[in-house]
């Protein structure tokens, strides 16, 4: 998913979870009524001076000093953990369950990456999936690469997405004391944890510049953060394998996977969307959030973790699959200690 700079509301009367299952991707096949969508020039300026300033922190980042880059680097990494071990396997599928430290955790990460509310990208993703690769999809990959990856929140979104979106359960986002707190004081929060603890931290405590400090650990971190998750939606559900599911968009990235640190393997995560690993490799295959769930795991913040049985796995890739290609099965049982 991505930041949406412009939401819609969701009746939040709905108490019970729509479980999320590849039955979505049948959706596939409803008549898609082709309508031009207006573009949102305001979004377009927003992510042009963004971008910018992202150019100019990329020049910078040559004359920071090295713990501004150290800094940067962590500081991303804990951005992409919001969004993949919090927003996406916690709080969007419900693949494990995390205690309240742990939930607090992941809510600051999360709020760090800037890609709107934990409610709001949860809410998104579930439609995502329900409705994978039609007018109701917010970033329909069947529009086209750009479109897929980042043209979608420069333009209002396609009524059907609006209309199903608003039939998604949502109830149990917002009884979670975390997401509520987060969602009523978001912008706030996020104008800090993105933008103000970034830029000062670094001037106070090794006098970094202020320009390098704002452009670096911030903008260009941010923009950073923002283009892997983008290519979750747009690389991978175009360019990959499909040991999976042959019949569906969702393919297995490699790329995808290093960048946003385990999200990549797509055509699985589509097929099973109810395991916490979001693939059937293990975690040192370029899935660190994996490893991070799992650590959480052996110190007791992380429980309940769904897994998909190689023997499910087998028979799903027989029936739907493609069984010439490769795939990571019995990886985790021959190379992983599964606290």
């Amino acid at each position: 998913m991505a930041p949406r700079i412009d939401g819609f509301d969701v009746p939040e009367k709905i108490d019970t979870l729509q479980k999320t299952s590849t039955q979505g991707q049948t959706n596939q096949v409803e008549k898609e009524e082709k309508i031009d969508l207006p573009i949102r020039w305001r979004n377009v300026a927003i992510f042009v001076f963004l971008h910018m300033g992202a150019l100019c922190g990329l020049y910078l980042s040559f004359y920071s000093k090295i713990q501004t880059l150290i800094f940067s680097y962590f500081l991303y990494i804990c951005g992409a953990l919001g969004i993949t071990a919090g927003a996406h396997r916690l709080w969007s599928h419900r693949t494990y369950k995390a205690k309240l430290p742990l939930r607090i955790l992941l809510g600051v990460f999360q709020t760090l990456a800037l890609q709107n509310s934990i409610y709001e990208w949860s809410r998104d993703h579930r439609v995502h999936h329900k409705h994978a690769e039609t007018n109701a999809d917010p970033h329909n990959a069947n529009r086209g690469f750009f479109f897929s990856h980042m043209g979608w929140l420069l333009m209002k979104k396609h009524p059907d997405v609006i209309q199903k979106g608003s039939r998604i359960p949502l109830g149990d986002l917002l009884a979670d004391p975390v997401v509520a707190f987060q969602k009523k004081y978001y912008r706030t929060l996020a104008i800090l944890t993105c933008f103000v603890l970034p830029t000062v931290i670094p001037v106070f405590l090794w006098n970094e510049s202020w320009t390098n400090a704002y452009f670096v650990p911030a903008i260009l971190r941010y923009i950073v953060t923002l283009h892997f998750t983008w290519f979750v939606n747009s690389f991978a559900h175009m360019w990959g394998m499909r040991p999976y599911d042959k019949k569906i968009n969702p393919a297995e990235n490699l790329f995808v996977s290093m960048g946003a640190i385990g999200e990549g393997f797509h055509n699985y995560h589509h097929t099973f969307p109810m395991d916490y690993s979001t693939s059937e490799h293990g975690s040192v295959y370029f899935n660190f959030t994996k490893f991070f769930i799992d650590f959480m795991a052996l110190i007791g913040q992380a429980y309940d973790r769904n897994k998909v049985s190689p023997e499910q796995i087998l028979a799903r890739r027989k029936r739907t699959g493609d069984l010439s290609v490769q795939s990571g099965q019995g990886y985790d049982a021959e190379h992983e200690h599964d606290y």
